[in-house]
């Protein structure tokens, strides 16, 4: 999927443009190149691509130390039916830099200004796409794309001679064929991602076309039935005569390899009639037609970049779906004030054209900490375990919807915040300026659909604020009886003024966090046959006692300065929505089995020892339970003057990082000389945002020889 200087008619995605990368892309944690690599040896877990047919053939991917660390682990949030929705939507192809970046590192690398998406709301399928022959997205992009209810496809392709050689051997035979299908179909089952999108972007011989329709409609057919709701999409390139000649629509010459498959992406150099004969072309399947536009602007329709949604407004009419290749074009160009501002700027052009927005379809409970899987520094309930600068796609929070807006539009500016304290992770939501009293300003957060049964609904969030600001949570739904709309504020103390505004004020219950500065409201309302579809934030100026106010963090502005009248400031550190009989089931620290292998020790200065090893844990006796993620810490135990190990209680536990799958690969880590022995501790994490108690965690002790 190419570059070409003077763009030409028929130009595709094939060739790697020539962009300068920006520095803080090129900011990974550690270095490795292909020469050093070698699959089969312990090292810090990446994600890596499959380049030979050889290579695909002997199923050596699954021999790679690698592959259990790159098994997404959050299963698709998509509501009651594992299927694209029934209208346009909008797949996005990302491509950057030859793809394998800050994102390879599977249990997170160290650069805090990483690319990151967070508009998942507007998107339907996610494609992660390099020139490799064999694409496989890292962990983390399945992993939040699908938390979002997104789908994502890995990407094969075929260029340039090497490719016809490919060819020559893949379409072979019509079992050659069925077998490397199949060899695809099985990668997206045992690393938990969408299927596939094929680009097969060389000249063909006629004789090859029978045997390549064969590959199309054996993958097709092999991955639905192996994945629920995989999809097979077809990049139009070569055509049906096995030419090498990018349509730019849906016709006769690629139809037939759409026939087969879930969709076509068409190359992105069409006129504005493609999409409408596209439509024409494909009948009752338009919406699995999805128009090309290239955010670099090389040849696409409208030039791409910030006038990517004229070419919108052409598909959106012709009600056909679109492809957005490349844009992380905002973040590559360093596109002006800074990538988050941009960002937020580029994808609302995006909203405003295409106007759908997908509602977040997934069970109780809820739970958001509104990370964005990067920033610089990570707080477990309100203690900061980390100050160090990290990215971790796999760690996004579900993302709130917030509109973006002139930063001058409104008395109160919002912004999820990556370096101001947070309550979980390394985000929350800040909402700051002023507000006259008896005023307030709501904003809404939260879009989706949770259907209500008879059980109370419980809601928790933590706020930290100034003294005089106040946040509460306002809570909107549909009866499924009579479709009517009910609003419920959840608030603290002070706010009898707002009472007529709202169908009813659910006042919360308020506890001291376990860190300093956080507030914790939790509050409970019985909705029976209703859907819960909206939340807003509602800040106001609180007429509350000094006395109610206790609670309250800041005495101080955020500058630390005496806060004026009518100044504003509040953070939101996270949202649980669950059922008031909903508890985390945490097995006991026996009921696990753990384990460490691949032990590692080297020489390090001043004494010190150097430590690398893999730490796999599992419950025993074949008892299921499934878990979002574990943060995992040492407790480096001194030796007694008698040469024993402590005992004493009051250890410090030193956060390593946080593992998605059942297993963590702890690299060099440096071990003083007065150290008798390591325990590692996996703290099991709950879907509803709970932690379990440290003291009750499985864990691995390492005991320390011949010091």
């Amino acid at each position: 999927m190419p570059i070409f200087l003077d763009c030409p008619k028929h130009s595709c995605f094939r060739l790697r443009r020539a962009q300068n990368l920006p520095y803080y892309c090129l900011t990974m944690s550690h270095s490795i190149s292909d020469s050093e690599f070698d699959p089969k040896q312990p090292s810090v877990p990446i994600s890596h691509p499959i380049k030979t047919l050889k290579e695909l053939e002997s199923r050596s991917y699954f021999e790679s130390f690698h592959y259990p660390f790159n098994k997404a682990s959050v299963p698709i949030q998509s509501g009651s039916s594992p299927s694209l929705p029934n209208r346009r939507r909008i797949l996005v192809c990302h491509d950057m830099a030859g793809g394998y970046l800050d994102d390879k590192w599977v249990q997170g690398g160290t650069n805090a200004d990483a690319y990151a998406i967070w508009h998942w709301y507007l998107i339907d399928v996610f494609v992660y796409f390099s020139h490799n022959l064999v694409t496989l997205p890292p962990p983390c992009w399945t992993n939040t794309a699908h938390r979002h209810g997104v789908k994502v496809l890995g990407t094969f392709i075929t260029e340039g001679d090497e490719g016809s050689d490919i060819c020559d051997e893949l379409l072979s035979t019509k079992e050659s064929a069925q077998m490397y299908a199949k060899l695809l179909a099985e990668l997206a089952v045992s690393l938990g991602f969408d299927g596939w999108l094929l680009n097969m972007e060389v000249t063909l011989k006629p004789e090859q076309i029978p045997n390549l329709k064969e590959f199309v409609n054996h993958l097709s057919l092999t991955t639905h039935s192996s994945v629920p709701g995989s999809l097979v999409i077809w990049y139009d390139s070569v055509t049906i005569n096995g030419d090498l000649s990018w349509q730019n629509e849906l016709n006769e010459y690629n139809k037939p390899f759409f026939d087969l498959c879930d969709g076509i992406l068409t190359n992105y150099s069409w006129q504005e009639d493609y999409p409408r004969r596209s439509a024409a072309v494909a009948g009752d399947r338009k919406f699995d037609v999805y128009m090309g536009i290239d955010v670099f602007g090389r040849g696409t329709y409208g030039g791409g970049q910030w006038n990517t949604n004229v070419a919108l407004d052409v598909i959106k009419k012709d009600d056909v779906s679109a492809a957005i290749f490349a844009p992380g074009w905002v973040y590559e160009s360093k596109q002006a004030p800074d990538f988050e501002t941009a960002q937020n700027r580029w994808w609302s052009l995006v909203e405003k054209s295409w106007v759908i927005v997908r509602k977040y379809a997934g069970t109780l409970p809820f739970y958001t900490n509104f990370d964005q899987g990067r920033g610089y520094h990570i707080s477990i309930d309100g203690d900061q375990v980390s100050d160090a600068t990290w990215c971790n796609i796999s760690s996004q929070g579900v993302q709130p919807l917030l509109e973006f807006a002139d930063s001058t539009a409104n008395s109160i500016q919002l912004l999820v915040d990556l370096k101001e304290a947070s309550y979980s992770g390394g985000a929350n939501i800040t909402f700051k300026g002023s507000l006259e009293k008896d005023a307030y300003f709501k904003r809404r957060i939260f879009q989706g659909e949770f259907i209500l049964n008879e059980l109370p609904i419980h809601f928790i969030y933590s706020v930290k604020s100034d003294s005089n600001s106040s946040l509460g949570l306002v809570l909107q739904f549909t009866s499924t009886v009579n479709k009517t709309m009910s609003t419920t504020l959840l608030t603290s103390h002070g706010m009898d003024h707002l009472s007529s505004e709202f169908s009813r004020v659910v006042p919360t219950s308020e506890h001291k966090g376990n860190a300093p500065g956080w507030v914790i409201h939790e509050g409970t309302i019985e909705m029976n046959e209703y859907i819960l579809t909206e939340i807003h934030a509602l800040c106001h100026r609180s007429n509350a006692s000094s006395k109610e106010l206790g609670l309250k963090s800041r005495p101080f502005g955020p500058d630390h300065t005496v806060a004026s009248s009518t100044d504003y400031f509040a953070v939101l550190g996270h949202v649980t929505v669950k059922t008031s009989d909903y508890k985390p089931d945490f097995p006991v620290s026996t009921s696990w089995l753990v384990e460490g292998e691949y032990i590692n020790w080297n020489s390090g200065p001043q004494d010190s020892r150097i430590l690398s090893v893999k730490i796999s844990w599992k419950l025993k006796e074949g008892k299921n339970f499934a878990f979002p993620h574990y943060n995992v810490y040492v407790e480096k135990l001194p030796k007694l003057a008698d040469g024993n190990p402590s005992t004493t209680s009051e250890h410090v536990q030193e956060y390593l990082g946080v593992a998605h799958v059942n297993c963590f690969y702890v690299s060099e880590l440096k071990v003083p000389p007065s150290t008798s022995s390591l325990k590692f501790i996996i703290q099991v994490c709950g879907f509803d945002g709970t932690n379990q108690n440290l003291e009750e965690c499985p864990y691995y002790q390492l005991e320390i020889k011949g010091l």
